[in-house]
């Protein structure tokens, strides 16, 4: 008897990272001691988050060809700049107003700069590559190559510094992003240890999400329903703006741009490690974890049905001409 764990969960929009989290999430409300009183391996794996992540983002970077950058530069570096630009004026507006903490009382209870820039600074290359795949060409699939530098907490942490908000030591910039960076050097320097590295990514992907939902209360998930959901629309369509204009300033037909306004994963982990690097954040790290993953689910859903209409839209002129 086989049950099609695997194929269901692929099924799900960021289902490889969103299950396992709600069954940390679930598991800690529902017996808050498990980690104690197991402890051992069990304890560990409850409260191993940056450990597992470490080695995941290197072997992520592994992933990423040097050789490849010249070729996709252009396109992925506009991209890529686009967001991070993005997510500097958002930064620095709401840090203007909210600074660190998060809002804790009204309808946008948990609403804090870290999560929104968290979800913006990260796209969901997977599914990047997919449709770019279906609606687009090769060289805008490959421009991810370039855009999988957003990955970690990095970038977060320097556009939270930009912004004028906590500054993070040049050490924990550093220590940030170094095993991407080794990862990097590794898979460049061997292909066999790039492959080897890069296949067992994916396998991390579920360990440190049921990690980090042993982190999060269930209360704060559901209070984050209806304003996850908007949060998520907002940031698929004020990211697609953006990175429209900047798909067609490198002579593309915005396509790309709207496969490109999503939020990774990945990004549901950075509030806790940002958070780990400067305590002026510890308040906002838990509601950001869900609004992020909430962010997750719904660029998911919403950025192919965005990308179809959009690429039927700017080929119907030379249809038409047909």
């Amino acid at each position: 008897m086989s049950l099609p764990i695997k194929k269901t969960l692929d099924r799900l929009p960021g289902g490889m990272m969103i299950v396992p989290l709600v069954i940390g999430s679930v598991i800690v409300t529902l017996a808050p001691h498990t980690a104690n009183f197991f402890g051992s391996f069990t304890g560990a794996l409850f409260t191993g988050a940056l450990p597992i992540l470490a080695v995941f983002y290197v072997c992520m970077g592994s992933t990423i060809s040097v050789g490849m950058l010249p070729n996709v530069a252009r396109k992925g570096g506009v991209l890529l700049a686009a967001k991070i630009l993005l997510g500097i004026v958002v930064g620095v507006v709401l840090g203007h107003f909210l600074g660190e903490a998060p809002i804790s009382k009204g309808w946008f209870a948990g609403i804090s700069t870290l999560a929104i820039v968290a979800a913006i600074n990260d796209t969901n290359g997977g599914l990047y590559m997919a449709l770019m795949g279906q609606y687009g060409t090769a060289d805008e699939a490959a421009a991810y190559s370039v855009m999988t530098l957003e990955s970690g907490p990095f970038l977060t942490m320097v556009t939270l510094g930009v912004a004028g908000l906590a500054a993070f030591p040049w050490e924990t910039l550093v220590g940030a992003i170094l095993p991407l960076a080794c990862g990097i050097l590794i898979g460049n320097l061997d292909r066999q240890m790039r492959d080897f590295l890069g296949r067992a990514a994916p396998v991390m992907i579920p360990f440190f999400a049921f990690a980090l939902g042993t982190t999060l209360n269930l209360h704060l998930v559901w209070r984050a329903g209806l304003l996850g959901l908007v949060l998520g629309l907002v940031i698929v369509l004020v990211s697609g703006i953006v990175m429209v204009i900047a798909d067609k300033f490198t002579g593309g037909n915005g396509t790309a741009g709207v496969a490109a306004a999503t939020t990774a994963g990945n990004a549901a982990a950075v509030p806790a490690l940002v958070a780990s690097a400067n305590h002026a954040y510890a308040a906002a790290a838990a509601p950001a974890t869900v609004l992020v993953a909430a962010c997750v689910i719904i660029s998911s859903i919403a950025a192919p049905l965005l990308t179809a209409w959009w690429s039927k839209m700017v080929k119907k002129p030379a249809t038409g001409a047909v």
